[in-house]
């Protein structure tokens, strides 16, 4: 439906703009007609010229300012649509001025019709092209107003993404899994279970600093990411292997905070924490041109039990990437041989 048929407070300021107009008609093409006769014939014809020049809104959605088509198809196609409807208008206006000779016993309609012919049609031309104009004008603005709607419902994603993701990616498993492993280590071992706790300390302490921020370098994600394999390298010992190799250019690449606290969490909770032997986590960060590329993979049970799609934690991952970057596809998973494997492909940004 027309935007203007499905609003009733603009099809009237649309009708009195065109009622407005019939006026102005009335005042300049009566000639010897009288002020009532002029203006019982321009002001209906103009009612009825404005729902013809709706047709301009289709024909500008046909052919939008960005449009790859040739110029000269889009004049051909404004000068047909302006000519038929004109000529739609002055055979209306041909049929209202008969209807006002043998409804009302007057000439005046008739006479102004025979002598503005001519100047009715080339004028209904005009005016279908100032509508597609004003539909053009409208339809930016629309646009524009959509853009910014657009813009403001995606950070208000980005955020509440943002926010969902710092809630659920400190896993409160890992906070008791710590506690309890703290509260062990009194007793066994006062001096790892206070270094664990210094360790969680401040993790929790730069997991709050830079989940501030918009954006940070991977650098800074990697080191958060080394303190919360520390504290679990506390806890699990021997069993939690790291092994990471970083490309040195991809090390001020800018990255959402907590990018990596998710797929090492799960590493280390789904992956390490369900062998008995433990493993080995591989991190690897690659820039090629203007893609950054982190891969993570570690050891799996075969025999696990599995969950439906890719995981919370990944999931938030991939949202909190579209609504920030604009990728869709930025994270992929797979499992194979045993190893799961992560894969995030992101824009390689330096500057904010």
């Amino acid at each position: 439906m027309h935007p203007i048929l499905g609003d009733r407070q603009r099809l009237l300021v649309y009708l009195v703009a065109w009622q407005l107009l019939g006026l102005l008609l009335t005042m300049g093409l009566r000639q010897g007609a009288s002020w009532v006769e002029a203006a019982a014939f321009f002001l209906p014809l103009c009612a009825i010229y404005a729902f013809v020049c709706l047709s301009a809104w289709y024909l500008c959605r046909a052919f939008p300012m960005n449009t790859a088509t040739s110029i000269w198809n889009v004049l051909l196609a404004y000068a047909a649509s302006a000519a038929v409807a004109s000529l739609l208008w002055v055979v209306s206006a041909m049929g209202w001025a008969m209807t006002l000779k043998l409804a009302l016993d007057i000439d005046g309609p008739t006479r102004l019709y025979q002598e503005q012919l001519l100047l009715l049609f080339v004028l209904g031309v005009l005016l279908f092209w100032l509508a597609a104009a004003c539909q053009y004008m409208l339809m930016a603005f629309q646009a524009s107003r959509d853009a910014e709607t657009r813009a403001i419902e995606l950070d208000l994603l980005a955020r509440e993404a943002e926010l969902r993701a710092l809630r659920a990616q400190i896993d409160p498993h890992f906070i008791y899994n710590s506690l309890h492993s703290i509260s062990a280590l009194t007793a066994s071992d006062p001096a790892a279970a206070r270094r664990m706790c210094l360790l969680l300390a401040d993790f929790l302490r730069e997991t709050l600093r830079l989940g501030s921020s918009a954006r940070i370098t991977l650098g800074s994600e990697l080191a958060l990411a080394e303190r919360f394999l520390a504290i679990e390298q506390v806890r699990l010992g021997a069993r939690l292997q790291v092994a990471q190799e970083t490309d040195p250019q991809a090390i001020e690449c800018l990255v959402p905070p907590l990018l990596l606290q998710p797929l090492v969490e799960n590493a280390v909770v789904h992956g390490i924490g369900q062998l008995i032997e433990g493993g080995t986590i591989r991190l690897a960060a690659m820039r090629d041109g203007q893609t950054l590329t982190i891969t993570l993979d570690n050891p799996c049970d075969p025999d696990r039990a599995r969950t439906r799609g890719v995981g919370l934690g990944l999931e938030l991952l991939r949202k909190r990437l579209t609504t920030q970057c604009g990728v869709y596809d930025a994270v992929r998973a797979s499992e194979e041989a045993g190893r799961f494997r992560v894969e995030v492909r992101m824009p390689a940004v330096t500057t904010p």
